[in-house]
């Protein structure tokens, strides 16, 4: 697993800035203010650091920018890192100042002259959120990073406030690790092996071979991973850190390889669908996350692994499978596999588990990015106030999010002659005719949302908050999501 950045935290001391070699980060409030560090550092260039903070490439710097001073004289430091930023900020301004650190930092030393300054610990999390880079499959091993101290006024409080952000992080990293894989690496049983590794913090992790399958009937699952070598899997973990009470459910839709089946998906783009198992990938980073924390909360997390490839065996379009739930589906198009994956996962978590809510997440529609772009994912829900929790869950971690409708008329869409239900509408809203066609199996009473991650899972560019690829995307706000709801 690719490890976060090592993060210490010492008491500030202004005498040790001139020896500091590397790289050193200081604070620069709008009006151009020096907190005690910053005028330890100009008196230490002369004045070069107030004369740039009083210049206009400094106004022009956007709010958590970052400029820099390099080889500055009077100091063995190659390069001052001059961040625009109030003494105050608030979370978002605090990471993205972090994130900007990130980028500056190379591969060096850097020291965070931070002092007093409000949400260090939160500067701490941007910084380590953007420091990845996925070189699993490199020839030369990548240089690791070097080693971040923040000096800071009260180095136990902030290194307290900081620990739970960095275990979120490392849930992060865990979640773009899977989805950075390829398929050939990442295999049904190679997924579900690194799964079962989380048994060591603290996890329950079960999994579940085709044959329970078969007899669990989740005969959908099953029809999608039948023309792959690699077996169908559906692997259970649990975390209870809560009471008595009934666990909340996560699922996820794990389609390590998605060719399109029989319905074959053009060439151009198809190396994409590695990351076609990333609602998997963001459940598994979410139970890692609780686990290491020690969330006092009791969740279920549920991922459906399968390959979708042509094959002599694999399914056609025009057949009929049976749910577990009973319900009969006529595919369409074998491209619209996710669905049937989640259909029997999700049956079998409510059925097994009786969840107070369930969410599940997929990289299910193309029509979601067409919709939203690269900036939101799609949310569902036949809940108002679970999906009202999670937006707010996702807005405070500054991971976009949009509710979209779900009306029975689009059900009309989803109609067969020949079976319970077609797995597909037709090109018309069809991230909504998905959602409509997960809601059948979703009992009646279980709050529920569906998250179409297809546009934010894997991105073609950097972000704020993570370099171009697997981003990560789904962690945070559900970690926040599960805090609120169970720990606040």
């Amino acid at each position: 697993m690719t490890k976060p950045v090592a993060l210490s935290f010492t008491e500030t001391s202004i005498a040790d800035l001139a020896e500091t070699e590397g790289r050193i980060a200081v604070f620069v409030t709008e009006e151009g203010k020096l907190d005690q560090a910053g005028r330890r550092l100009n008196r230490l260039t002369r004045g070069a650091l107030q004369r740039l903070a009083e210049s206009k490439t400094f106004s022009k710097l956007e709010m958590a920018g970052l400029t820099r001073l390099a080889f500055p004289g009077g100091m063995k430091a190659e390069a001052l890192l001059v961040v625009k930023l109030p003494r105050r900020p608030d979370v978002d301004q605090a990471r993205r100042a972090g994130a900007a650190l990130a980028r500056a930092m190379g591969r060096g030393a850097l020291l965070v002259a931070a002092g007093n300054l409000g949400r260090a610990a939160e500067v701490a999390m941007g910084l380590s959120l953007r420091a990845y880079a996925f070189t699993d499959h490199k020839s030369e091993p990548a240089k690791p990073l070097g080693k971040v101290t923040f000096m800071v006024s009260k180095p136990d409080e902030v290194q307290a406030q900081a620990a739970p952000l960095l275990q979120v992080a490392e849930g992060v990293f865990f979640t773009r690790d899977l989805v950075a894989e390829p398929a050939n690496v990442l295999t049904t049983t190679e997924f579900a092996k690194r799964l079962v590794e989380l048994k060591k913090i603290g996890l329950k992790v079960e999994v579940l071979e085709e044959k329970e399958l078969e007899k669990l009937g989740m005969n959908s699952l099953l029809a999608v991973g039948q023309g792959s070598e690699s077996p169908s899997k559906v692997v259970v973990m649990q975390w209870q850190g809560g009471g008595d009470e009934a666990p909340f459910a996560l699922v996820g839709k794990g389609v390590v390889f998605d060719t399109g089946g029989i319905s074959i998906k053009p060439a151009g783009g198809m190396e994409d669908m590695t990351m076609d198992m990333g609602g998997a990938g963001v459940v598994a980073g979410v139970m890692k996350t609780l686990a290491l924390r020690q969330a006092r909360a009791n969740v279920v997390g549920l991922v459906g692994l399968v390959e979708n490839m042509p094959d002599g065996k694999a399914q056609r379009p025009g057949d009929i499978v049976t749910s577990m739930k009973g319900d009969t589906i006529e595919v369409i198009n074998t491209d619209a596999e996710g669905r049937l994956v989640l259909a029997d996962v999700l049956w079998y978590a409510q059925d097994r588990f009786q969840p107070s809510g369930i969410i599940d997440l997929a990289t299910l529609t193309g029509a979601i990015i067409i919709g939203l772009g690269h900036e939101n994912a799609g949310v569902f829900s036949n809940d108002d106030k679970l999906a009202a929790a999670f937006l707010k869950a996702a807005g405070s971690e500054g991971e976009g999010a949009w509710r979209l409708p779900l009306a029975p008329a689009y059900d009309k869409l989803l109609k067969s002659d020949l079976a319970d239900m077609k797995n597909v509408g037709g090109r018309a809203a069809g991230s909504i005719t998905a959602a409509q066609f997960l809601q059948r199996f979703v009992k009646d009473g279980t709050p529920w949302i569906h998250l179409d991650i297809a546009g934010v899972a894997s991105v073609k560019s950097q972000t704020a908050f993570a370099p171009k690829g697997a981003t990560g995307w789904g962690v945070m706000a559900l970690n926040r999501l599960i805090g609120d709801m169970f720990e606040g």
